[in-house]
Formats: structure tokens, C-alpha cells, sequence
């Protein structure tokens, strides 16, 4: 006999999934049970919340789907804020709850079953591309099967999966598989006319093309055109690529590369109000848009053409196509250095905190504090998926979590403050439990620097923002992850950073610092609607 739960497992080894994350709890043992032997590495979390940060961080640094196991009722409530974080920012997730027995369901009826919710899945809706209860066990394998396709095709996004706990430990048929085949490509047509007859032509690189692997590059040196990129397509182009523009729109002389083109190549993008200043940057004289999703592609900047496919398919035929255009690098590299010269006049600080980071290899995941904006920002990130930023939904607690999942891949560096750090802390015992190379940088201010600045612009006293917090160095030290603490983003913060990043298992750096927020943040935009 082949239970649900094998059947489960069958199905995400097809698909290439190496490691899930998850807790145990009485409705999902059947599943743990089936791991051994199974080839797939279970990490366990402290936190449901964890264990989808977690696959969101592994899926963003490695471009796989990430998997999450929870169980029934709270345990499924408790992933809800990690998975808007997947779902606003595109990472192809899949969150695998357990639900009550089938044969304790009442349709319309809530019992009093432990942990049973008049409508689990309901409450995924809104924030997931998909949602099924599996309604029975031989149905399972084909379920799972379609929920890790959904998840990583098209317009990518966190997927629901749940399933009755007697379903797990039931005879289960295997899946159903069907191919995937590519779709045809759309008509180049109108967008080679749109390219051929632009002077200043822009590009708009977006998390879908970082995510499709598209060559950017190859577009920008064929038509001349300066790469900007979001917070999701930071690393899509090397830092000394000539067209690759090292900083965000949110500075003025960059923002200005937007405002005096007369073409902008919007490549898997949706134009999100943090990247856009809330739409208060102007819509380009034309605008080109290539994306999986027409409606995507169109809902906040209408585009005058729309390729629909994917971005990596797309360009491989249209560059091609394409006529040569003069070089554009000086106007590039003079962009570049006034980005540079913003960000050591704007904060010493921030600027030592940047140049450490670019002598560390591995993958940075920011948190939503005050460092993890410059970093998001400002950070010259050196290949594609080497940045991890929750923006999408800015989800504060975010970064220590998801350095957990990416971290798998190999050495990731965590900037949290210490406000956030705080929701997930209880995970140093799972990064001290499997080792797992994770190098945390708390920033200490004393409170959430950010809300404390808001309300000093607004003239108002500080409240609420000013924490207790604890010794963090001895906390880690106190789950066997060695820490220390240094004063400022000096010279001795960068010296114990490549030494931390260099070192085998967890680790964590405290820094007692305060910044000043970054041109990025809202409250300090220069464009207003």
C-alpha cells in the first residue's frame, strides 16, 4: 500500500524539491513519518510564519519552488502573513495544511473538532494565486501535482494545498502528469517599430525577469538603453555592466533617465506604488511591456504594446530583430557616481554598511528596517537572486526567517533591526539545530528606527517605538551561535562581517548604529501625487 502521504512526497521529488519546511503537529506525523528515505531534507521551524518566510527565501535564492508543512487550524492561520509576502512579490510557494478528518466534516456545520475551521482554505484566498482541499485520497497525488505548477508557471505566486489528515495515512493512486509545452511566441512586429524609432529608450527590468533568467544585457547593449531595476530585479545585470544603473528611481538623477526617455521596455513588471513613488512618476510617451500577464502588464502604466510570454523567450527573438543604436555608457556611468556621492553626503554610515556588504559573497536578505532600505536600495547586488527584499507587502520580520530558507543554497546574511528580529528569534535554535550557514546583522537603535523618524517629521513625540530589548550576543550565545558586538559600520563592523560571512554554521553580528532613512522610504520621496 501507497499512502497519501508517500504519494505526497512522490510528487515534490518529481518536481525537484530537495528540502520543505515545516512543524510537526497531530494531524500532519503521516508526513514526517513518509520523509524517511524519501530523499527530501525536512528543516524544522519554530514558527509556522517561519516555515513560509523560509520557503519564500529558498525559493527566491534559488529559483525552485518552496515548500511549506504546517498543521490544521492555527497552525495554517499562522503562515497567513509570510504568504502575502510570497504572493505580493511573486515567489512561487507551496503551503501544504493539513485539515480535519474527512470523515469528521460536516459540510456547513463547525463541530468543535480540534483545531477545525469552518473554511481553512477561505481564509488563503485572498492572498494566494489558488486554493483546494483535496476531497479524497486518490485525488491527493494529482492535487499536489497541480498546486507545484500553478505556483511556478505564468505569473508565479504562493499556492494552498489541504488536505484531510486521514487522507495521509489512506491508500492513494498516483499522479496524473501532463506535459508542459511552451506557447507560441506573440508577433514582433509592433514592438521592433516601437524600438526602431526611439532616440532614448529606457528599460524597466522586474522581478519576472529576474526570475525568467532573461539577458537584459544583450537588449541594453543592442538599443542603447539604461537598465533600471526593482527592488525584485536587483543582480539581473552585473554592477559594472555599462547599462546597469546602480541605484533606484527615488533619486533624482535617476528618476530624471525615466523622465526624458521617450521609450520605456517594461520587462516582467507591474509598476508597484514603492517603486513608482505611488504612480507619481510620469507614464513614458510610449511604453512597451513584456510579461507573462497582459492584465499585469497594464494595470497601473498602460502599455501602447504587449508582449505576452515569457521574458527570456521573448528576447531571445526580438534582439535579434533589432537595429544597433549608439552607445549610451558615459550618460550611464555619470548617473552612477552622482548615486554614489548621494549616498556618502546623505549617510557616512549607510555608505560603510554598503561598501562591507560588496566584499561578502553571498545571498543578502533585508528585513523591513532602516539598513535593510539601504540595502535594498543602494546595494549593488553582483548576480541575479542575490537579493531577497520583502517589499512586495512589507512584511516587517521578514529577513532573519527567510535567510533561513536561502540559506540552504548556501551563505546568506540577514539585516534585520532589532524591533524585527525579534518576531523570529526563537529560530536561532533551528539554524543552531541543522547548522545551516546563516550570518544574522542585527542593527540595535534601540526600537523600529523608521516609525521613529515618521513621527519626528510629523513633530510628535516618540511612542511606542522605544523597545526593551535583550542582550542579543548572549541570546544567540545562549542556543550555541556565537555572537559578538561592535559600534558603528566602522572598520571593526566590516572586519567582523568577512570574518562571520567566512565561517561555517550560524552566526550573529550586533551593530549599535543609527541611520537616517534613505531616499527610498515614503516619508522622504521626491515625487508626491
Amino acid at each position: 500500500m501507497v499512502t497519501g502521504a508517500r504519494r505526497l512526497l512522490e510528487v515534490l521529488a518529481s518536481h525537484d524539491v530537495e528540502v520543505v519546511f515545516g512543524l510537526p503537529g497531530v494531524h500532519n506525523l503521516a508526513v514526517w513519518e513518509a520523509l524517511r528515505g524519501s530523499g527530501i531534507r525536512m528543516i524544522g521551524v519554530r514558527h509556522e510564519q517561519t516555515a513560509v518566510y523560509a520557503a519564500d527565501g529558498y525559493a527566491r535564492a534559488t529559483g525552485r519552488v518552496g515548500v511549506a508543512v504546517v498543521t490544521t487550524g492555527p497552525g495554517a492561520a499562522n503562515t497567513l502573513g509570510a504568504v502575502g509576502e510570497a504572493m505580493a512579490s511573486g515567489s512561487p510557494v507551496v503551503v501544504i495544511a493539513t485539515d480535519i478528518p474527512s470523515t469528521l466534516r460536516v459540510p456547513g456545520v463547525h463541530r468543535g473538532v480540534l483545531h477545525e475551521t469552518r473554511d481553512q482554505a477561505g481564509m488563503f484566498r485572498p492572498v494566494v494565486k489558488d486554493a483546494w482541499t483535496v476531497p479524497s485520497a486518490d485525488s491527493l497525488a494529482s492535487y499536489a501535482h497541480r498546486a507545484v505548477g500553478v505556483a511556478s508557471s505564468g505569473a508565479q505566486g504562493p499556492v494552498y494545498l489541504g488536505i484531510p489528515t486521514d487522507f495521509l495515512v489512506a491508500p492513494a493512486a498516483p499522479a496524473a502528469f501532463e506535459s508542459d509545452e511552451d506557447g507560441p511566441l506573440p508577433d514582433l512586429g509592433e514592438a521592433v517599430a516601437l524600438i526602431a524609432g526611439a532616440s532614448r529608450p529606457v528599460i524597466w527590468a522586474g522581478g519576472g525577469a529576474a526570475r525568467s533568467g532573461a539577458d537584459v544585457g544583450e537588449l541594453a547593449v543592442r538599443i542603447g538603453a539604461p537598465v533600471l531595476t526593482t527592488f525584485g530585479a536587483r543582480g539581473v545585470l552585473p554592477v559594472d555592466h555599462p547599462y546597469a544603473v546602480n541605484g533606484p528611481a527615488h533619486v533624482p538623477e535617476v528618476g530624471e533617465l525615466w523622465d526624458s526617455a521617450d521609450l520605456v521596455i517594461a520587462i516582467g513588471t507591474d509598476f508597484d506604488g514603492m517603486s513608482t513613488q505611488n504612480w507619481a512618476m510620469p507614464r513614458p510617451p510610449r511604453l512597451l511591456a513584456i510579461n507573462v500577464d497582459a492584465v499585469e502588464a497594464s494595470k497601473n502604466y498602460p502599455a501602447d504594446v504587449v508582449l505576452v510570454g515569457d521574458a527570456r523567450r521573448v528576447l531571445r527573438a526580438l534582439v535579434p530583430a533589432l537595429p544597433p543604436a549608439v552607445p549610451v555608457v558615459d550618460l550611464v556611468s555619470g548617473v552612477n557616481a552622482a548615486v554614489r556621492r548621494i549616498v556618502a553626503d546623505e549617510s557616512p554610515e549607510a555608505a560603510y554598511l554598503l561598501a562591507a556588504l560588496e566584499g561578502v559573497s553571498a545571498t543578502l536578505v533585508a528585513d523591513m528596517c532602516v539598513a535593510g532600505y539601504w540595502v535594498g536600495g543602494f546595494h549593488r547586488v553582483p548576480r541575479p537572486r542575490g537579493l531577497a527584499y520583502p517589499v512586495g507587502w512589507g512584511t516587517l520580520g521578514f529577513g532573519f526567517p527567510a535567510a533561513v530558507g536561502a540559506s540552504v543554497a548556501g551563505r546568506a546574511v540577514a539585516i534585520c533591526g532589532d524591533g524585527g528580529f525579534l518576531f523570529a528569534c526563537g529560530d536561532l535554535a533551528t539554524v543552531a539545530q541543522e547548522r545551516l550557514p546563516v550570518t544574522v546583522v542585527v542593527v540595535d537603535d534601540g526600537g523600529y528606527g523608521m516609525l521613529r523618524y515618521d513621527q519626528e517629521i510629523a513633530g510628535h513625540p516618540a511612542a511606542g517605538v522605544d523597545l526593551l530589548t535583550p542582550d542579543f550576543v548572549a541570546l544567540a550565545r545562549s542556543f550555541g551561535v556565537p555572537a559578538v558586538a561592535v559600534d558603528g559600520f566602522g572598520p571593526v563592523f566590516g572586519a567582523r562581517l568577512a570574518e562571520f560571512a567566512a565561517a561555517d554554521g550560524p552566526n550573529l553580528l550586533v551593530v549599535r548604529a543609527r541611520l537616517k532613512p534613505p531616499p527610498t522610504t515614503s516619508p522622504r520621496w521626491y515625487r508626491r501625487r
